[in-house]
């Protein structure tokens, strides 16, 4: 009977998600993707390049490695997003710092799509641990937010080409705050992220060796299943399902695929740890399995956590004190070979 309700909360949860939002056209935006590609015009050219860009290593490094333009006031950081687009909010960073008095790690913290505020409990909560929490706004969300949107219908979306340029800046902006933090004297970086902040989270740790530990909540590997199978992105696989099938959605998507980077994620300088929802209706069960099994056969070890809860409803008691739990754990614990999954 409670599953029941909690199968039901969620729903509601999600149809509450859905208010306001409208469909939007597909778009290739080969351009946006891949700087330069201006004359792709079909989905078997936009697949090779994505094929290219998931096999490059570099895709992901910051095209311009500069550590200028940091201001920090009050507790906020705002710098430059190294990556331009048309929205002029979206192109300067901003992040909440929550200050441990303690330079032994900071954890910064990717929040999940359309996310509405910050997460302060987390926050308050790992500072007094002694570890400072630093809250990165993903693209087109919170002070990056596209005018009169009310949703960050630009970072997620059927234009395959700005998801890509999307996700590629949060990584981006990501690295540039992990520099940063580095500069100021912190000797161990780890990042949370939730949802899809999840696969930001995962593919810099992917390629960021300066990360030690990545948790992740709410994940799976292909974006591309993700989005097509997912409660939350109906309305984009509504546009996506006319123009193009799922088989070139996953190459078009490749380099988001968190398996692509699997044995990155496996290498033995980087801890994992993943919190699940086994009714989970956003990222389904037999995502993330396919996702694990994919760690675990390139070597990784990471520490799993599954709760009998929904996407959303991992955010009520006792189930995000339960993860949490887990999360603190993991953070304190410095001996990987201690840990099972």
């Amino acid at each position: 009977m409670y599953h029941s309700w909690l199968d039901h909360w969620d729903e509601r949860r999600a149809r509450r998600g859905e208010e306001g939002k409208k469909p939007t056209d597909f778009a290739l935006d080969a351009e946006r993707a891949f700087p330069g590609a201006n004359k792709i015009t079909s989905i078997e050219e936009f697949c090779a390049l994505a094929d290219q860009a998931a096999a490059d290593p570099a895709f992901f490094d910051d095209p311009n490695v500069s550590d200028l333009g940091f201001e920090r006031l009050d507790g906020w950081l705002k710098f430059p997003s190294d990556i331009s687009t048309d929205i002029e909010q979206n192109n300067v960073v901003s992040a909440k710092i929550t200050e441990s008095g303690s330079f032994d790690q900071a954890m910064v913290i990717f929040h999940h799509w359309n996310a509405s505020s910050r997460n302060r409990q987390i926050a308050n909560f790992f500072s007094q641990r002694g570890i400072t929490v630093v809250e990165i706004a993903m693209p087109y969300h919170f002070e990056r937010s596209r005018p009169g949107s009310v949703h960050a219908d630009y970072m997620l979306s059927p234009n395959l080409g700005r998801t890509i340029q999307s996700v590629r800046q949060a990584v981006l902006d990501g690295r540039k705050l992990i520099r940063w933090l580095k500069i100021e004297g912190y000797r161990e970086i780890s990042v949370l992220g939730m949802s899809l902040g999840s696969w930001v989270a995962g593919v810099l740790a992917a390629h960021d060796s300066a990360v030690s530990k990545a948790s992740l909540f709410l994940t799976a590997g292909s974006l591309a299943d993700m989005v097509w199978t997912g409660r939350a992105t109906r309305l984009i696989r509504a546009s996506l399902e006319p123009e193009i099938e799922l088989t070139d959605l996953r190459r078009a998507w490749g380099p988001l695929n968190l398996e692509n980077y699997a044995h990155s994620l496996a290498r033995p300088d980087l801890d994992l740890h993943l919190v699940l929802a086994k009714r989970d209706k956003v990222v389904l069960p037999e995502l993330s399995e396919r996702f694990m099994q994919r760690l675990k056969d390139a070597g990784a070890r990471p520490n799993i956590l599954e709760l009998n809860c929904g996407h959303y409803s991992l955010a009520m008691p006792p189930y995000i004190l339960l993860a949490g739990l887990s999360l603190r754990r993991f953070l304190s614990c410095g001996d990987k070979s201690a840990r099972r999954s």
